[in-house]
């Protein structure tokens, strides 16, 4: 899939920053951890360059699992994911 020339704006970005949350949140049904961490912090950085009212056209349960619920699992103080070791 070949790189987007121009960035999103407007109503497609608000589409972009929906479709990123509801991909985090199926991988996050799915328990692919590291996936949907992945996704949230895409959907994360799309979400803070909208406007007020851009905010206000992402539906309110998909923001709320953005901001709260992923963060209770993926803040900062956790502890980060680490390598998995080979048994010896």
């Amino acid at each position: 899939m070949a790189k987007q020339e121009q960035p999103l704006t407007g109503a497609a970005l608000v589409k972009e920053v929906c479709r990123r949350i509801r991909v985090a949140r199926s991988y996050w049904d799915a328990h692919n951890n590291a996936a949907c961490r992945g996704e949230r912090d895409r959907a994360l950085a799309l979400y803070n360059t909208l406007t007020k009212d851009q905010k206000d056209q992402i539906p309110q349960q998909l923001r709320v699992w953005l901001r709260y619920r992923s963060e209770k699992y993926f803040g900062e103080h956790r502890t980060p994911p680490k390598s998995k070791r080979k048994a010896k």
